[in-house]
Formats: structure tokens, C-alpha cells, sequence
């Protein structure tokens, strides 16, 4: 499956469960002063989790466009990008885990075809000290999932991200992690919660990528959400299910579930490769670019990277209004074009960047988005 199948596959897939397909929502936040642009699938929906009632109704699925500039240093590795697609599905008050988790895992495993050997997952510890349980459901109906494919459900505690560095993956499958890893406010963690502010524990999944060998500099063990690369996050369910009183935490009448699973990053596991830039949205920029410069991606992999990320979200920010200025969003896409020029001239490209970049841009995305077509001239 290309990453275009991936996402279409999705959208059909919780359509076909009765949720509601809904476009996505503008790069520039339109309601939105407090950012500069919308850097999460979840972002546009946050006042419908918070309770407002979505005109759609209560099951929403889309792709959302996401541009996260605080990456912009990042990219150049083979798995950062300032530009990505966040898959979601929300359930407003509906459905909750025992629907949830499994429809992911069925996507993941019986559409998109992943082994189910190679997935492991998080579930939150629990806070004692706030009196919120452990999410043993979450861990059950994982453990059923995964023995119902003949694969050992064993569970680990780990805690904190440094414990994971200490205990390692004791052959475990679902590992139970705390705040700072596995629970989801606008705040952060259950102690920074304001009275009134809503929350829960999250679940996330992971890939393995099992021919990468631990590399210590991380830590001395290997664990899911170690930075070695060996795994990677492609899914987090957030279960928004307690509100935070003067008395503590209590359960909330109507729970929501928020997911985001990265487009790119499923895309990257179906073809079994780290290197986001292989994928079948990003791959054919990198091949335009070996033909304009004629260098090789094996020789300038860096530069490639940055080129094809830059104008892929430069392209987007032109799709949805925004021109290179000095100030805002136009400043942040001036410093994308501007990047990607530098690099371009690394390849000894000084010339026909965009006029040979955006056409292929534009064709990976005109079909899906139909305003990138609209723009491509512009």
C-alpha cells in the first residue's frame, strides 16, 4: 500500500464504523490566536472534546495537514519532518476502548498488512498520588488482541522513560508508563491540572524496526520509547475520560476517545523502512531532485531530505494562503524556501527548484486535495 492508499483506506475504514468524514482544517489556525499553525490532528477538535456538540455528530474521522516549525533543525534525519499528515478518529461521548483499540489494531494488521509481531504498546501506570487507576482495560483488551494473531501479550511496568533505559524490554509487549509518557491534558501531567480541566491516559502503538541494534549513547537497555530508532510511534489513542474536581479525579458522564496515528510514519512500517523519505509521498521528490541536480540520494542524503520536506510544506502553506513575509506565518515559510535554497545549492542546483519541484509536489496530492491543484499556477 502507498501512503496515499494508506490514508484513503483509513478514512473508508471508519467510515464504514459510522463516523463522518470531515475535510481538513486550514495549515493557519482560523480561530486560533495562541498559534501560529495547526500542529496536530487533534488541534481543530479540541473545543468538541471539550464538549461543545460537532456538527457532524459523534463519530469524526479525517487527515489532518500538520506543521510543526519547531522541528525545522530536526530535518535532515531520517524521520523528522516539519510537514505531516495526522490520521484521526474521534469518538464524542460514543464509543470508548473496547471498540477503539481494536478497530486500530485490525487496521493496522488486516488492512494495512503489518505483522502484529513487530507492534508493542503503551498503556498509563496510573497516579497514585491523584488517585487515578492503572489502565488494566486498556492492557486486557490489548493482551486479547494480540493472542487472538499467536502472538505472548507479556506485560512490563517500566514508570518513567529513564526506567526504561534501566529495565528494558524484558520480552514484554504492553508496558505500562507513567505521566510523563502515557497521559494527556492541555496541561501536562495530572499535578499541573487546573480544577475543571479534562484528561486521561493514552495508549500508543509502536513498530519495530528489528534489524536496527541499540545504540547506548541512548541508554544502557533498549525500550519502546527509546530514541535509538529501532522503534517507532505510529498510533496514541487518548481517552479523555476524568475531569479534575476540588475533591480529585472523577470519572466523566461522557468520555471521548482522541486518536492520531501518523500517515507517514504507517507508510513507513508497510514498506519495513526507517527512512520516512521512501515513501511514496516523499520518495518522488527525492527522485526529481537526483534528476535536476543529478547527484545521488546515497551521496547528498541531508540535503535531499531538507529540500523535499521544505517544499512540501511550503507548497502547503501556499495552498492554504500564506506568502513569504517578514513577520508570522509568512516568516516561517520564507525560512522554509530560503533552507531549502541552501541545500538546493549543496546539490549544485541554482536554478528550477520550484518550477521543477512543485509540479511533482502538486501531483502527489492534487487527487486527494483538490485546492492543490487549484494553486498549483499560483
Amino acid at each position: 500500500m502507498t501512503a496515499q492508499e494508506i490514508r484513503n483506506a483509513y478514512l473508508q475504514f471508519y467510515k464504514d464504523r459510522g463516523h463522518t468524514i470531515v475535510p481538513r482544517a486550514l495549515l493557519v489556525p482560523q480561530d486560533d490566536p495562541t498559534t501560529l499553525f495547526t500542529g496536530s490532528g487533534m488541534q481543530p477538535l479540541i473545543p468538541y472534546l471539550m464538549g461543545q456538540p460537532h456538527p457532524k455528530g459523534t463519530r469524526i474521522v479525517d487527515s489532518q495537514t500538520c506543521l510543526r516549525a519547531q522541528d525545522i533543525e530536526e530535518v535532515g534525519d531520517n524521520r523528522h519532518t516539519t510537514f505531516f499528515e495526522m490520521l484521526g478518529n474521534w469518538s464524542l461521548g460514543d464509543y470508548f476502548k473496547a471498540e477503539q483499540l481494536p478497530w486500530f489494531f485490525e487496521f493496522l494488521v488486516d488492512v494495512v498488512g503489518l505483522d502484529p509481531a513487530k507492534l508493542y504498546v503503551t498503556c498509563f501506570i496510573g497516579d497514585e498520588k491523584n488517585g487515578v487507576p492503572k489502565d488494566e482495560d486498556s492492557a486486557g483488551i490489548w493482551s486479547e488482541l494480540f493472542r487472538s494473531k499467536g502472538v505472548e501479550p507479556t506485560v512490563v511496568e517500566i514508570g518513567s522513560e529513564e526506567d526504561g533505559y534501566s529495565k528494558g524490554m524484558q520480552g514484554g509487549r504492553i508496558f505500562y508508563y507513567d505521566a510523563s509518557k502515557n497521559w494527556w491534558s492541555r496541561s501536562g501531567k495530572p499535578d499541573n491540572m487546573p480544577v475543571g480541566e479534562l484528561g486521561g491516559g493514552d495508549s500508543e502503538v509502536f513498530y519495530e524496526f528489528d534489524f536496527i541494534e541499540h545504540d547506548t549513547k541512548w541508554g544502557e537497555n533498549c525500550h519502546v520509547n527509546c530514541d535509538c530508532g529501532r522503534y517507532m510511534e505510529i498510533g496514541n489513542s487518548v481517552f479523555m475520560e476524568y475531569i479534575k474536581t476540588d475533591k480529585g479525579f472523577e470519572k466523566l458522564p461522557k468520555q471521548n476517545v482522541d486518536f492520531g496515528g501518523g500517515m507517514e510514519r504507517i507508510a513507513a512500517a508497510k514498506i519495513n523502512s526507517p527512512d520516512m523519505f521512501k515513501i511514496s509521498v516523499l520518495k518522488p521528490i527525492v527522485d526529481s531532485l537526483e534528476t535536476l541536480s543529478g547527484k545521488t540520494y546515497e551521496s547528498h542524503t541531508e540535503s535531499m531530505r531538507v529540500i523535499a520536506d521544505h517544499m512540501r510544506a511550503a507548497v502547503f502553506l501556499a495552498v492554504d494562503g500564506v506568502v513569504p513575509s517578514n513577520t508570522a506565518q509568512g516568516y516561517v515559510m520564507r525560512r522554509l524556501m530560503r533552507r531549502a535554497i541552501r541545500f538546493a545549492f549543496d546539490l549544485g542546483v541554482e536554478q528550477d527548484l520550484t518550477e521543477k519541484g512543485v509540479p511533482v509536489i502538486a501531483g502527489l496530492y492534487k487527487d486527494d486535495y483538490p485546492e492543490v491543484a487549484e494553486s498549483e499556477q499560483r
